[in-house]
């Protein structure tokens, strides 16, 4: 009661009134569980109470995704990272970029919707040609995550496979090629683009597909085009009923009509994310 009486505010009367910081923390923590996870961090810095709440384990583990355990198996390779940590330090490590399967893909959660995105290196993926140098190399940028890209000078076959097996929180997925036409470079400090083994796209659509071990398809077609650009092909979605489950993603993009050839195209990722995060038009770099 002392307590109580000494933390209040009197006021002319001699009427104590309650302060913020006498609101109990378990009521405080009720509250911020409904919070966004930006929202949570700013309230935190207001007082103790609002502080000490913010560390609850059960606030945070509702806003992790559902398959967070398996993330963290899946990445840190740490079974018992899971009973170790706190939630909040949990989710904290999983907003940040964390590669895994030798660096050839990353995954990270985002701060404001909990949704998961998933990046797939081109040195992840199944290139027609890629060990004949005269069609294909890796050359290193900074316009990538993963700070290198696949690079075709020509080719008369177009063809880039990939699958990822992964456990996903149940909802709508997207997935897209992250393409560019013409190579990138910097001189004098400057962002340029050589364009000059661009050809050949504007003749035919390349084609984008993926299939999933549950039996959904997607199929797409786009013209590669706006050089010196990194675009996000669309190349269909997917839905996840059962987190729970493994889910087998098989994607491509293709273009193999041989009465032309093609070139000049940098092959940098592939990205499953959200069907929302996706229309927001992220560079996904």
């Amino acid at each position: 009661m002392g307590a109580n009486m000494s933390g209040g505010v009197t006021d002319m009367e001699g009427v104590v009134k309650p302060r913020l910081g006498d609101i109990p923390e378990s009521c405080v923590a009720l509250v911020l569980m409904y919070m966004d996870p930006p929202e949570i961090c700013k309230l935190a810095r207001l007082n103790r109470a609002f502080r000490g709440a913010s560390s609850a384990d059960f606030i945070w583990e509702s806003k992790l995704p559902s398959n967070y355990r398996f993330i963290i198996e899946k990445v840190f390779q740490e079974t018992k990272m899971v009973d170790n940590l706190g939630k909040r330090e949990i989710y904290a490590r999983l907003c940040k970029p964390n590669s895994f399967d030798g660096g050839t893909k990353e995954i990270s959660l985002d701060k404001s919707t909990g949704g998961i995105c998933l990046f797939i290196s081109s040195k992840a993926l199944t290139i027609t040609g890629i060990d004949d140098r005269r069609y294909w190399n890796f050359i290193s940028t900074e316009d990538s995550r993963f700070q290198t890209v696949a690079y075709l000078q020509q080719t008369w076959w177009f063809e880039v496979d990939g699958e990822l097996e992964f456990q996903f929180p149940a909802g709508k997925y997207s997935l897209f090629f992250r393409l560019q036409l013409g190579k990138s470079s910097k001189r004098l400090g400057r962002r340029v683009c050589n364009s000059e083994h661009v050809h050949g796209w504007d003749i035919k659509p390349v084609r984008f597909q993926l299939t999933t071990s549950d039996g959904q398809q997607a199929v797409s077609q786009s013209y590669l085009d706006n050089p010196g650009n990194w675009i996000n092909y669309h190349a269909g979605d997917f839905v996840v009923e059962d987190p729970n489950a493994l889910m087998k993603i098989k994607f491509s993009a293709t273009q193999i009509d041989c009465t032309h050839t093609k070139g000049g195209v940098c092959v940098d990722a592939v990205v499953i994310c959200p069907s929302d995060e996706g229309k927001e038009g992220k560079s996904f770099l």
